[in-house]
């Protein structure tokens, strides 16, 4: 992201999609937040007006995503029985 405007948008809209889908409105995450109307949330969203640090951990736990699924940062998820199956070394009882 080339500025902070570009990092405000690039928050706001994945707040978005992560709010679209889990089903809450605009004010349903206002009064998680505790603001007193849905425009606050409006506002974020557009990249309008920028979050604070506990208000991101908050919208983080509300909608189910990690962190740094609103900061673009992508997570290396292994599948640990995948892993497992493949190694050679483990016996097939240990695999299961």
């Amino acid at each position: 992201m080339k500025n902070q405007e570009n990092k405000a948008q690039f928050i706001g809209n994945q707040i978005r999609i992560a709010r679209d889908e889990e089903g809450y409105s605009q004010a349903d995450l206002a009064k998680v937040l505790g603001f007193e109307t849905p425009t606050a949330i409006s506002l974020i969203e557009s990249g309008e007006r920028k979050l604070t640090a506990e208000n991101l951990e908050l919208i983080s736990k509300t909608l189910h995503r990690p962190v740094g699924y609103f900061l673009g940062i992508k997570e290396n998820v292994v599948d640990v029985k995948v892993a497992l199956r493949a190694s050679k070394d483990i016996e097939k009882k240990d695999q299961d």
